[in-house]
């Protein structure tokens, strides 16, 4: 049996110990952007695109910018391929929706670009950020090892997907994500983390992943109180990453 003073500093390791693996740790076990973390296994998705349903707010259907805006606010310099595409375009900044959104569908088809440069991160590497702070990676993971929890459709530096689904660079892919965003109280605690469920090319890859707190390359940050309805965010990382079809279906 232990002491009272004994039980005291027995709850007080335990809470530090929980609280180290959860700052440190994924699931208890991967550091984060661990190297020596295993693989996705490689899956050849088939044929599949999404047309909007009826209910859908269309994002960007290659016409123009007018749901964007840059997150200073100003006109997006991304590039046009009107009616086909928009484009990153290095130096000029991520992008945001002008208009708000909470539990969403959100889906988005990209494409890294088809000539092959750098290797691990360097390769195609943009995001989709919800909220403006969670993000699922977006990267060139075909016949690509990146450190897994920043593999194409990871939960950036938190989560690996389930399985590698990626297509050959140049070639159009798909994400169909569904957001839950977290739950804040009167006081600004967390009451329900965020989750999501994601689908690369129509394969299952986030399976109602709990989210740690906000994304962020080599740390993990805890929750902050934020508002309910916050913008998208689209990245731009130096690479030449395309986007095109993008649709959002709000969730109650």
């Amino acid at each position: 049996m232990f002491s009272s003073n004994e039980c005291w500093r027995v709850s007080v390791l335990g809470v530090l110990v929980l609280s180290l693996g959860c700052n440190g740790l994924a699931n208890g076990k991967w550091e984060i952007h661990d190297v020596n973390r295993p693989q996705p296994p490689i899956v050849t998705p088939g044929e599949y695109s999404v047309e909007p349903p009826s209910d859908a707010i269309i994002l960007f259907d290659g016409s123009d910018f007018s749901n964007w805006q840059s997150r200073e606010g100003d006109h997006v310099q991304w590039k046009l391929e009107e009616g086909q595409y928009m484009e990153v375009v290095d130096g000029t900044g991520d992008i945001i929706t002008r208009d708000s959104f909470g539990d969403c569908q959100l889906y988005i088809e990209w494409a890294v670009p088809e000539k092959i440069e750098g290797h691990g991160q360097g390769r195609g590497n943009s995001g989709v950020f919800f909220m403006d702070r969670y993000e699922i990676q977006i990267l060139d993971s075909y016949e690509n090892e990146p450190y897994p929890d920043g593999q194409a459709g990871s939960i950036y530096g938190q989560n690996p997907p389930l399985v590698n689904a990626s297509r050959k660079p140049g070639q159009w892919q798909s994400f169909n994500i569904i957001w839950r965003g977290p739950v804040f109280d009167d006081n600004g605690q967390l009451v329900k983390p965020a989750r999501i469920t994601a689908f690369h090319n129509g394969v299952l890859i986030q399976d109602n992943f709990e989210l740690t707190g906000p994304t962020r390359h080599k740390r993990r940050l805890p929750y902050q109180a934020h508002p309910d309805r916050l913008p998208i965010r689209l990245q731009e990382h130096e690479d030449s990453v395309r986007f095109r079809n993008v649709w959002i279906r709000e969730l109650e």
